[in-house]
């Protein structure tokens, strides 16, 4: 790999290390981060929120973290794996001398929970282990039983008045079922009257997530799930 290359990727991996470090030890595992909370955070002298914009659409593309006209979270499990992987990476340095306290603090406090965050923070619906196969859904009982918990959880998390954007159920459930699988099983649910799905628009209209949510040829594009029973 030619030098400019291989500087380009040591600062794309910084950045996203940054970004990544920071959400989590703001909370972004359980919580939404404030757009501005963050900016304080990873926005260094002489830069701007707009130089994150690309590592940010990128890893939301990659399921790591949604966004939301508010702020950001980390996906679980992928986001804590993401910044496990970025932490081990060869490629991670510091800039300058001096290393910010919260970025020394974060970095121990990671050390000491990292043996059991991954594992406890996804969605207990499999075996503690964030291994997509072994969490594999196989059956739409089990959809149903995952898909409601899932639900729940970020109605309640990011009060969402209940209607719970599709892709964030997507996303958040993962490589656990296809993305045909899921499809179905969703329009499953609604000829059950368990969930209604329904149109409309997201803040943003995010392609990605548009693409995360379901589209019929009879009810056209439908974003937002509702729990009817």
């Amino acid at each position: 790999m030619a030098p400019a290359k291989i500087a380009l990727k040591t600062t794309e991996n910084q950045v996203k290390t940054r970004l990544l470090l920071s959400l989590w030890d703001l909370g972004g595992a359980t919580r939404e981060v404030k757009r501005g909370e963050l900016s304080k955070r990873i926005v260094s002298k002489g830069k701007k929120v707009a130089d994150y914009q690309e590592v940010i659409t990128q890893l939301e593309k990659e399921g790591v973290l949604v966004s939301s006209k508010n702020g950001y979270s980390l996906v679980a499990p992928k986001g804590l794996e993401a910044l496990s992987e970025v932490l081990k990476s060869a490629a991670l340095k510091f800039e300058g001398t001096t290393v910010p306290t919260w970025t020394a603090n974060a970095l121990l406090k990671w050390i000491s929970e990292n043996n059991s965050i991954v594992a406890t923070a996804s969605v207990p619906v499999t075996n503690s282990s964030s291994n997509a196969k072994k969490g594999e859904i196989k059956s739409y009982d089990k959809f149903k039983t995952v898909a409601l918990e899932v639900y729940k959880q970020l109605n309640r998390d990011y009060n969402l008045d209940n209607l719970v954007p599709i892709y964030r159920i997507r996303r958040t459930i993962g490589e656990q079922v296809t993305r045909e699988q899921f499809n179905e099983w969703m329009l499953d649910m609604q000829a059950e009257d368990i969930l209604q799905l329904q149109g409309g628009s997201l803040p943003d209209n995010d392609p990605a997530k548009l693409e995360d949510s379901i589209t019929t040829e009879v009810s056209g594009l439908r974003c937002y799930a509702k729990l009817l029973k």
